[in-house]
């Protein structure tokens, strides 16, 4: 496994690896999976050359990819590569789909339940954050960036509160033996890094991505649910704010998101699971990682 935050590129380390050991590489990013979602996602697709890649452009934009999906589509996909006598390499940085991958968690599917849904609507997201505190603890910062996300997480436990029998499958099984290997950047650098990727992205065309993806139907606050550069060039795109808002507030976001990333993978530590750190420019990182790799396989 290859992770880190964002802009540390942990997608080209995991192709080096790939290419090396003969594997596919297996993404968990929750936000890659949108097809037409490229230049805001940061896809990169170039990177792989002729490594095969997992979860990538496996859903329409505009529709809701949640982590019970993942850790199906995510254990489909290692299996079927297992069975081809080659190695999966899971490569992504958003610390609950990693996390609860390496836990072996196995979650029911929750249903929609629109009564609820519509009873909620309009409220605004302190108070749905307020809600939803009252009926668990607020680990994952994910579930409060926005209010339908807010909304999805009150529905989930609303549903296991109705079915605790649901509840009580969600057990852990931990994967034995997975490397996981942490990209590091320095503080820094990663801020540098950010900063260059995002004007990088907007002379890319990243606005435009945005109005082609309104323009094929997709409703704003759909694409305002996917958070970070959704969130602010949709608003911009629409005129609610100026560019240099969206720029500026844009940029800040990404710095928070990347350092939360770090907190998630401190409390990964702290809970367990071993992440061996090797620094993103280190010239014999791709040496060390298969080092790594076949010391564990030898355990």
């Amino acid at each position: 496994m290859v992770t880190g935050p964002t802009a540390s590129g942990k997608t080209r380390r995991a192709v080096e690896l790939a290419t090396a050991i003969g594997g596919e590489i297996v993404s968990a990013d929750s936000r890659q999976v949108y097809r037409g979602m490229d230049i805001g996602t940061g896809k990169d697709i170039e990177e792989y050359g002729s490594v095969p890649y997992h979860l990538i452009d496996i859903c329409p934009a505009g529709s809701k990819y949640n982590l019970y999906e993942f850790l199906r589509d995510a254990n489909n996909a290692i299996a079927d590569i297992s069975s081809r006598g080659l190695r999966p390499i899971v490569c992504g940085g958003t610390g609950l789909y990693v996390e609860s991958l390496l836990n072996g968690i196995e979650l029911p599917q929750v249903p929609e339940n629109r009564e609820l849904r519509e009873s909620l609507r309009g409220r605004t997201l302190e108070e749905l954050t307020g809600i939803l505190a009252s009926m668990k603890a607020l680990h994952n910062t994910t579930d409060v960036d926005s209010a339908a996300r807010a909304i999805r997480a009150i529905e989930i436990q609303t549903y296991y509160a109705a079915h605790p029998e649901a509840a009580t499958q969600v057990s852990p099984h931990p994967v034995e033996g997975a490397t996981v290997i942490g990209v590091s950047v320095e503080r820094d650098e990663r801020r540098r890094r950010i900063s260059q990727r995002l004007q990088d992205r907007l002379k890319a065309g990243m606005a435009d991505e945005v109005r082609s993806l309104l323009d094929s139907g997709i409703a704003p606050d759909d694409l305002i649910y996917y958070g970070l550069e959704y969130k602010f060039l949709t608003l911009y795109v629409l005129g609610r704010i100026s560019r240099a808002e969206m720029e500026n507030s844009l940029e800040i976001a990404i710095h928070q998101f990347a350092k939360r990333q770090m907190t998630w993978f401190r409390g990964m530590e702290r809970r367990g699971h071993h992440i061996n750190w090797i620094d993103a420019g280190d010239p014999y990182f791709l040496t060390k990682s298969l080092k790594l790799i076949e010391e564990n396989d030898s355990k």
